[in-house]
C-alpha cells in the first residue's frame, strides 16, 4: 500500500472520525435538525430519541446506565464539572481532595483554583512506571476528603492505573473516586460498577467521534452523586449541564462508542502489536532508545520513548512528514520538559529527548516501518552533529 503523507501517529491527541459514525450524523444536520428540548412536535421528539440511544451506546461502552450519562462538550469540561460540581455541593463539609502530579491539565488547573478557594490538595507521586500506588491513597486520605481523582490512563506515556484497588478503597472510606478516561475509553475495557468509579469523564475526540462532545458519567444509585452545575440556563442534561445539546455530535459519539465497543479486543491486539513492533526497528537500529512508562499495563497504542545523546526540541523539527508528539497536545508548544516525564524520574535532558508515538485504528504496517526508519535516520543524524559541535567547542576552548 502506497503511502500517504505526511503520517499520522499522533492519535493521542486526536483521531479522524469515523467514516461509520460521519454517516450516522449527516442526517441531523439536515433533514432530523430538530432541537431535542424541543418536545411538543415530531422534530424534537426525533432529535430526542437520537440522543436518548446515544445515551445507550456510551452507557455500553463503561458499564453504566444510560441515564448516569450527562453530555458536555469534552473532557476538560467533565472534569470541571466533576471536581468544581462537587465541591460546590460538599462546601462547609469536607475540603480535601486527592489527585496525582500526573493528572491532565483540566484536572490539575482546577485542583489549583479550587486551592484559592480554601481547599487542601494533594498530589500524590507516581513510580518509575508511572503508576500511583493505591497504599499513598490509604493514607492520603483523611476525615475532611470529599474526592479521589486519579486517571484511567496517562495521555503521555500510557500507564494505565490500579483504579479497582483504588476504587476498593475509596469505597471502604466512604469516599467519591473520578477518573479522567479520554485516553482509556474505546482503548481498553472499562466498567465504572467493577472499577468502583463514582464519575468519569471522556471525549468524542480521542475516540473517533468529532471534536466538541464529551461526557460525564455520574453514578445514580448506591450512592446518588450530587454536582452543581458550573452555569445556568435551563436545566437540560438532569440540570447538571444547561444548554441546547450538539445532537450531530452526539449521534457520532454514540455510533463510535458503538463501533469500538464491538471493535476493541481485535484492534487492542493489532495496535499493540505494531507498538512493539515499532520499539524493536527502533531499538534495533539505534542504541540509547529508552522505553518512558511501562512494558505491560500501558495503552494498546501508545509508545513513548527518548534517545539518549539529542538536544531537546530538536528532534520533532527534523521530522516534517510524520505527526509526532513530544507530549500532551494542550502543552505541545512548550519547550519545558514534561512534568509527567519528570513525575517518573527523567531528568530534563531526556524528558526533552522524547517523542510519543500515537498508533491508531487508520494506521498501517507501512506507516510504522517508515516511521521508525525515518526516526531512527534523523536521531543518527542529530547525534552526529552533536558530536561534530562538541568536538569544535573543545578544539576551540583548547586552543585558546
Amino acid at each position: 500500500m502506497a503511502l500517504t503523507f505526511p503520517v499520522y501517529l499522533d492519535y493521542h491527541a486526536t483521531t479522524p472520525v469515523d467514516p461509520r459514525a460521519l454517516e450516522a450524523m449527516l442526517p441531523y444536520f439536515t433533514a432530523r435538525f430538530g432541537n431535542a428540548a424541543s418536545r411538543s412536535h415530531a422534530f424534537g421528539w426525533e432529535a430526542e430519541k437520537a440522543v436518548d440511544r446515544a445515551r445507550g451506546q456510551l452507557a455500553a461502552l463503561i458499564g453504566a446506565s444510560a441515564g448516569e450519562i450527562v453530555f458536555t462538550s469534552g473532557a476538560t469540561e467533565s472534569n470541571n464539572i466533576a471536581l468544581k460540581g462537587l465541591a460546590a455541593t460538599a462546601r462547609g463539609t469536607r475540603d480535601h481532595i486527592v489527585t496525582s502530579v500526573i493528572e491532565h491539565k483540566s484536572v490539575l488547573d482546577v485542583c489549583r483554583q479550587l486551592q484559592t478557594e480554601g481547599w487542601q490538595v494533594t498530589s500524590l507521586p507516581v513510580n518509575r512506571e508511572g503508576r500511583v500506588d493505591p497504599e499513598d491513597v490509604r493514607r492520603a486520605i483523611t476525615g475532611r476528603t470529599l474526592l479521589v481523582s486519579v486517571m484511567a490512563a496517562n495521555n503521555e506515556m500510557g500507564a494505565i492505573q490500579p483504579l479497582a484497588e483504588i476504587g476498593a478503597i475509596t469505597r471502604e472510606r466512604g469516599v467519591l473516586l473520578h477518573t479522567d478516561a479520554s485516553q482509556a475509553a474505546g482503548k481498553i475495557p472499562l466498567d465504572v460498577k467493577a472499577l468502583g468509579v463514582d464519575l468519569m469523564s471522556f471525549t468524542g475526540h480521542k475516540m473517533y467521534a468529532p471534536k466538541g462532545v464529551g461526557a460525564l458519567y455520574v453514578r445514580r444509585r448506591a450512592p446518588r452523586i450530587d454536582v452543581a452545575p458550573l452555569f445556568h440556563g435551563g436545566g437540560h442534561e438532569r440540570g447538571m449541564r444547561s444548554g441546547t445539546l450538539n445532537v450531530p455530535g452526539i449521534v457520532g459519539f454514540g455510533r463510535a462508542a458503538e463501533i469500538n465497543a464491538a471493535e476493541l479486543p481485535a484492534e487492542a491486539v493489532r495496535l499493540a502489536a505494531l507498538r512493539d513492533r515499532l520499539f524493536e526497528r527502533l531499538s534495533a537500529a539505534l542504541p540509547g532508545v529508552g522505553l518512558n512508562g511501562p512494558r505491560e499495563g500501558r495503552l494498546p497504542h501508545n509508545l513513548n520513548v527518548h534517545f539518549t545523546g539529542v538536544e531537546g526540541g530538536s528532534i520533532l523539527m527534523a521530522i516534517d512528514d510524520i505527526a509526532l508528539s513530544s507530549g500532551s497536545a494542550c502543552s505541545s508548544g512548550s519547550v519545558e520538559p514534561s512534568y509527567v516525564l519528570k513525575a517518573i524520574g527523567l531528568g530534563d535532558a531526556l524528558a526533552l529527548a522524547s517523542v510519543r508515538f500515537g498508533l491508531g485504528r487508520f494506521t498501517t504496517d507501512a506507516e510504522v516501518d517508515y516511521a521508525a526508519d525515518k526516526v531512527a535516520k534523523v536521531i543518527a543524524q542529530l547525534r552526529g552533529r552533536g558530536a561534530a559541535a562538541r568536538g569544535a567547542r573543545h578544539f576551540s576552548t583548547s586552543s585558546t
